[in-house]
């Protein structure tokens, strides 16, 4: 059968599944669901390599939750772990709305929330638990999570997990699961440190590759900008905003914390409340209003680092506006892959300066295609203004003056008789040890 012609009515779904399928409006599988339901059902260790916005959730959940029975047990059968707060509500909300029919308990636990309501709500009985890895290793080690019945160990974005640093609570976590359970792993870019994880893990794998991290999103509109500088960007970007009705829903891509939050305050100088931001040093709270206003419509604009690149499904974003191009071209794939999703037209536009001029070109050998160009617009101001940030600090070394050596003349003479004197220590110490032939300590003095 074509792959093409292939529907959901082809995988012998239970009728809950069916039921929530059509209550959510999805009518034909993706690529990465129709190759990844039969092997993650065959009990497989599975490898999926798929580009972002591709549907991998509903590709691992929908077998899962095909095969998972309703039982009383307490502890959990399927262990999915995540790299962010926000992907773990992500996928608890997914889970949710998949198993609407279906007698399922899920939980998701991640960091800064209360742990002691997570435990009581892990004591109460669970069949699927989300998380971070950090925090799922602290409920281990503090014995209120129990392991030993994960059938199913889900990893999705395993290589951003492993650039956030979580390499020693994954190892830690292998330890405590049982050696009989299913690994599914999901990611969109395949790194060393990934391939040694799954030949460390996993046994004889089934490797799923529907699109290499390289490969063009084809609905995907990309066109470029020339501008010098952050004021120069901020011009062109609010002049989008205010002049074009299109930009009705825009996720602006920046390269640190500060700049994001130097953006943000811009933003709402020139075009009011119609801007929010997003990074780490936000709180959890902050962080998912955030998200919840942008994907309401609240707000026009969402400023984020990477930490929300990739996985993250946000609904109808018109444009992606790389703000800082990436220093990795992987992530600027990632980064576009938030709009045109679900076959839906999308734009991305890359703004960049003389220093970015590289990193521009790597995306465009990455992707074997040349990002367009465009004119700079007449009514655009562009300002040598620079931020901090982009001043050029020139650092100074010691070791690199210059220092005139004087040497010995009429001024130079012998250090008077005074100024010879040797550093003996302390008075006491000397007529202590004169006294007893050795050092005393003063607590002894007491002793005759």
């Amino acid at each position: 059968m074509n792959k093409q012609e292939i529907t959901f009515e082809d995988f012998g779904l239970n009728k809950q599944l069916k039921n929530s399928i059509t209550e959510l409006g999805y009518q034909t599988p993706t690529p990465i669901q129709i190759e990844a339901f039969p092997v993650i059902k065959s009990g497989k260790d599975v490898i999926g390599i798929s580009q972002t916005g591709t549907g991998k959730t509903f590709a691992y959940m929908l077998p899962i939750l095909h095969q998972l029975k309703f039982s009383n047990q307490t502890s959990p059968r399927v262990l999915i772990l995540v790299p962010t707060r926000e992907l773990v509500v992500q996928v608890v909300e997914n889970i949710e709305s998949y198993s609407k029919y279906q007698s399922i308990r899920v939980l998701g636990v991640y960091g800064e929330a209360n742990i002691n309501v997570q435990a009581e709500s892990i004591i109460e009985g669970l069949d699927i638990i989300v998380g971070t890895p950090g925090r799922l290793y602290d409920l281990c080690v503090n014995r209120i999570l129990k392991l030993n019945d994960i059938k199913k160990l889900v990893i999705d974005e395993v290589d951003v997990m492993l650039d956030l640093g979580f390499r020693t609570q994954l190892a830690h976590l292998f330890e405590l699961l049982p050696e009989r359970r299913q690994n599914i792993m999901f990611s969109a870019t395949m790194t060393e440190e990934v391939d040694e994880l799954i030949q460390t893990n996993f046994i004889s794998p089934k490797k799923i590759t529907i699109a290499v991290s390289g490969t063009p999103l084809e609905n995907i509109e990309q066109t470029s900008y020339y501008a010098q500088n952050f004021h120069t960007k901020a011009n062109l970007l609010i002049h989008f905003i205010q002049s074009n009705p299109s930009f009705e829903k825009v996720l602006v891509f920046v390269s640190s914390k500060k700049i994001a939050d130097r953006l943000d305050l811009r933003l709402t100088d020139e075009l009011g409340s119609k801007s929010c931001v997003i990074h780490s040093n936000k709180s959890q709270n902050y962080r998912l209003r955030s998200l919840e206003e942008f994907d309401s419509g609240q707000k026009k604009v969402l400023i984020a680092t990477d930490v929300i690149s990739r996985g993250l499904d946000l609904n109808q974003i018109s444009h992606v506006i790389n703000f800082d191009t990436p220093n990795y071209p992987e992530n600027y794939m990632h980064r576009i892959g938030r709009t045109g999703r679900a076959e839906a037209k999308g734009q991305s536009i890359l703004l960049f300066n003389e220093e970015e001029e590289s990193q521009k070109l790597e995306i465009e050998m990455l992707m074997d295609q040349e990002i367009l160009e465009l004119p700079w617009p007449e009514e655009v101001k562009i300002t040598d203004q620079k931020i901090p940030e982009e001043k050029k600090r020139v650092a100074y070394s010691n070791f690199n003056r210059k220092t005139k050596i004087h040497e010995a003349g009429p001024s130079t003479h012998e250090k008077k008789d005074k100024n010879k004197k040797v550093n003996l220590g302390g008075s006491y110490k000397r007529k202590i040890e004169a006294k007893y032939k050795k050092p005393k300590k003063r607590g002894q003095k007491r002793k005759k």
